[in-house]
């Protein structure tokens, strides 16, 4: 197993427990992000922080995110007392936006030279779910984030 495939394993670990938290029967891309920005000293979570985004960040604007979304169907959970998630008692799948992210991912960069930045950028290609409408509501410029990985994977190639 390669230093990336032992990476990764860690980064959806904490994405599964993330997922799990959530009460939720998949890992989705944004569990993954949570992840990158819970993995202190890499580089996805060093860039993230750039933007203000640690994991309390990304969490908040993931919870703002679901208000929001709630609110779109008539749903103010100031008005109602919703109840937190219950922990997942299975262990969580990977989801279809996670795949997708890592597909992404992959296709950025032969397998031995990816890293932690390959994936935060797989993530951040997707134009539409969760992450990119909580990038939004937490005044991220996704686009902008997504060219500063792209700078700083091509400054590392040097």
């Amino acid at each position: 197993m390669s230093a990336f495939d032992k990476y990764l394993h860690a980064v959806i670990m904490r994405a599964m427990d993330e997922a799990q938290n959530d009460g939720s029967a998949t890992i989705d891309a944004h569990h993954l992000l949570s992840s990158l920005a819970a993995d202190q000293g890499s580089t996805a979570q060093q860039v993230l922080a750039s933007v203000g985004l640690d994991r309390a960040a990304v969490r908040e604007a993931l919870d703002r995110e679901f208000e929001h979304s709630l609110s779109m169907v008539g749903v103010s959970p100031a008005a109602y007392d919703l109840p937190g998630p219950s922990r997942a008692s299975q262990e969580p799948k990977m989801g279809a936006s996670a795949r997708l992210a890592l597909e992404r991912s992959f296709s950025s960069a032969r397998k031995k030279d990816l890293r932690s930045a390959h994936l935060l950028l797989g993530i951040l290609q997707a134009q539409i779910g969760t992450v990119p409408r909580a990038l939004a509501l937490a005044g991220v410029d996704q686009a902008g984030l997504a060219d500063r990985v792209r700078q700083t994977l091509n400054s590392q190639d040097q």
